[in-house]
């Protein structure tokens, strides 16, 4: 019980820092930003202790199969931290700063060639920005998919060859997957595998389509201003997180369709073992 509000208090702390690190870091933000932001920080910690605090699962994945969700919760917050001190090394330019900027200037320019992720960011922008803009868009999405690339390499590596979830015990799937009911709508392998399917499909489609909405949509309303740093800073992180997410949701239920695949395997030969005994 102490353990679990220990856990679930630290969580939520994480959380809010997380969310408040662009209002931290970056200077120069006006008051309203401020208040808004630690508003939304609050309510990220109280959302999290519930959950966590909580014996029963109700929204949250794979509670019980770290390190899923923390090396989600490590890429996002790693790519907040480096794009907030991008931000703030427009104003108070510091070695770190500026390492982080080259870092993804350089990495943002590689892989801006046509019809890659980075070049429809890059082509979403309104006509006639300025090339600071330009410039901070393409060093942003370069850091930000290079953060959400690594966390989908280093969870494949868990998957595939340190056993992910397997070496952590038994997988309860009513506390891992508290939204999937194995009781309706037919075999649970097939639908494990087409959620698979599905989430690894979008998430490899999302980069590409996100700038494509967004471009469109400008025609309607008024367009994204990346001008503004907290504008900058969660819109490059979530264009590379969620669909980074949805891969990495996609590998696992595809782990969890193959181990229950190899229970229903040994199931089968013990009991036709047991048949032949008899």
């Amino acid at each position: 019980m102490i353990a679990r509000l220990y856990g679930a208090a630290i969580r939520g702390l994480l959380m809010a820092l997380m969310i408040a690190l662009p209002a931290l870091i970056v200077p120069g933000m006006s008051i309203d930003t401020s208040q808004a932001t630690v508003l939304v920080a609050l309510l990220a910690a109280f959302l999290t202790f519930v959950e966590y605090n909580s014996a029963s699962p109700s929204i949250v994945e794979f509670r019980d199969a770290a390190p899923f969700n923390r090396l989600r919760f490590i890429a996002l917050f790693v790519t907040v931290l480096m794009l907030s001190l991008i931000c703030k090394g427009k104003v108070d330019p510091t070695t770190t700063t500026n390492a982080l900027t080259s870092v993804g200037t350089i990495v943002g320019n590689s892989i801006d060639f046509p019809y890659s992720p980075v070049r429809l960011v890059v082509l979403m922008l309104p006509a006639g920005s300025d090339y600071e803009v330009v410039q901070s868009v393409r060093t942003a999405a370069g850091l930000s998919y290079l953060a959400s690339l690594t966390a989908m390499a280093a969870f494949l590596v868990l998957v595939r060859v340190l056993g992910w979830p397997s070496r952590k015990g038994a997988f309860n799937v009513w506390v891992n997957l508290p939204l999937f009911d194995p009781t309706t709508g037919g075999d649970v392998l097939q639908r494990l595998n087409r959620d698979a399917r599905i989430n690894i499909v979008l998430g490899f489609l999302l980069p590409f389509a996100i700038p494509a909405v967004v471009k469109l949509a400008a025609d309607l309303i008024n367009p994204i201003s990346l001008e503004n740093p907290q504008t900058l800073i969660w819109t490059m992180s979530a264009w590379a997180f969620l669909p980074a997410s949805m891969i990495m949701r996609g590998i696992a239920l595809q782990r969890i369709a193959e181990m229950i695949r190899d229970q229903r395997k040994r199931a089968y030969a013990t009991a036709e073992n047991e048949f032949q005994v008899a």
